[in-house]
């Protein structure tokens, strides 16, 4: 129960804190731009506790710990508000009469906070206990193991497991781990040679009884300790491993949808709240780094063209700031069900899997049985 209490409370500290820095990217944006902010709302559903500040801005914490919202004022154009809406119009502080590129600085600020503070985060943990790398050689070889069995060696560097091009050992090791039982190739460097590697991976029990089982190679690699770096290169290598992280999303979500990777490997709220009390009991550092990746997909991941998402509404203005009007509001709508079903559908399939890897369907059909 305890472990459960921490759980949940590292997962809404964690996720409360990063939506705070993407809402508040709108907000202040929506702030420098002129435009009144109406409500600002950690989380959905009914308010657990209201407040307002000066410039008439509700702030709440709201009961669904999900998400937040900015609402600037005047967000609703004059085709889609109500009378009661208009007649509260403040003339000259409404979203929707705002230039295109006022607005689309409005949106596009929430993602470029989340990448500010995955890259200040970094540069926190680079200047403070540096960058411990793994090298990319193999460093053990487990007697016995799907490893040894293939013929893989101390020294050997994987370049790619079926057709999957390997970027490193932490590659490796999600890509091995999800793929319990299977038989592929591997591609190995050996001293300056390219071999072909036949293997099947082994497989283990979930760390907790229930959970799906995971691949097992049966290697090691070492690891060369950080050393803290002054503020000026941390600064530069925090950049850097935003940009790296990013290549290394977009390049996971592309071969899910190539077919290269499972999409089984997809996760959603769950999976984050499960790491979330995973890292609280490593100390801070694991804490902030895991807040930086978590910040830079929920940063990308907004900036995807899907309309409901920021990327979307980007692409509605990108077409009017072209086509000098605005996008029909009907292909608006039908844009935005679009969009909607695609989250739902995703939110869906993400949480499906989570339930799968806690290993609930199975405690189901043994119930069952």
């Amino acid at each position: 129960m305890f472990d459960l209490l921490r759980t949940l409370l590292a997962y809404v500290l964690i996720l409360g804190v990063l939506v705070f820095i993407h809402e508040g990217g709108h907000y202040f944006a929506a702030r420098w731009r002129g435009v009144k902010v109406d409500t600002f709302s950690i989380g959905f559903g009914p308010a657990l506790r209201r407040w307002y500040d000066r410039t008439g801005t509700e702030w709440r914490i709201s009961a669904i710990p999900l998400g937040g919202y900015v609402k600037p004022h005047g967000f609703e154009g004059p085709d889609e508000a109500t009378d009661e809406q208009k007649a509260a119009w403040i003339p000259g502080k409404t979203f929707h009469d705002k230039s295109v590129l006022s607005r689309a600085l409005v949106i596009v600020m929430g993602p470029v906070f989340n990448y500010l503070f995955a890259i200040l985060a970094f540069t926190v943990l680079f200047a403070t206990v540096g960058q411990p790398q793994l090298k990319d050689n193999v460093a053990s070889v487990s007697v016995g193991s799907a490893a040894e069995k293939a013929g893989l060696q101390v020294g050997d560097v994987i370049t790619k497991i079926g057709t999957l091009p390997m970027s490193g050992p932490q590659d490796i090791m999600g890509t091995v781990s999800a793929r319990p039982g299977v038989t592929t190739t591997l591609d190995v460097l050996r001293a300056g040679h390219d071999l072909t590697l036949p293997v099947t991976f082994g497989s283990q029990p979930g760390q907790e009884s229930g959970h799906r089982a995971t691949g097992f190679l049966g290697i090691g690699f070492a690891a060369v300790p950080g050393h803290p770096l002054p503020v000026w290169s941390a600064a530069v290598k925090g950049v850097e491993e935003s940009w790296l992280t990013s290549e290394r999303i977009l390049q996971g979500v592309g071969q899910i949808i190539t077919g290269q990777r499972s999409a089984r490997e997809l996760g959603g709220t769950i999976r984050i709240a499960q790491m979330s009390g995973q890292v609280s009991h490593y100390g801070w550092a694991s804490i902030l780094s895991f807040m930086a990746l978590l910040s830079i997909n929920l940063g990308l991941i907004n900036l995807f063209p899907i309309p409901v998402l920021d990327g979307g509404r980007l692409v509605f203005y990108a077409v009017e700031a072209v086509l000098r009007r605005p996008v029909p509001k009907k292909v608006q709508d039908l844009g935005m069900q679009v969009g909607m079903a695609l989250i739902a559908a995703l939110f869906l399939f993400s949480t499906l899997n989570d339930l799968t890897n806690l290993g609930l369907f199975r405690w189901l059909r043994h119930l069952a049985g």
